[in-house]
């Protein structure tokens, strides 16, 4: 979607287009099973948990937090990551009436 296009479009529906292209990588989903697993970590723990480089794990972190999926909190020398809530509530909220249209529909 250019750039110049958004403006076509509600800020919901730019919000949630955005979230879900940051969810739209499985390394992604990967930092974030494991997030929801260890409850909150630094980024070397994700890095020894997938098979990926410190420095493209670095760059899936930085994804998911511009998305607001995950939060970093700086520790000392390290940030420590975990899942945002709100986020995620958006998320919820948002298929949660996608499933309760599609229930109460009718299809050809």
């Amino acid at each position: 979607m250019g750039a110049t296009k958004t403006i076509h479009f509600t800020d919901q529906q730019n919000n949630i287009a955005n979230i879900a292209k940051a969810l739209g990588h499985p390394a992604r989903i990967a930092i974030i099973e494991y997030l929801l697993k260890v409850n909150a970590c630094i980024c070397s723990d994700i890095v020894d948990e997938l098979p990926l480089a410190q420095s493209t794990i670095s760059q899936h972190l930085k994804e998911l937090k511009n998305a607001g999926l995950i939060k970093g909190n700086i520790e000392g020398t390290s940030i420590c990551y975990c899942i945002d809530e709100k986020t995620f509530g958006i998320l919820k909220a948002y298929f949660g009436n996608i499933i309760l249209s599609v229930n109460n529909q009718k299809c050809c």
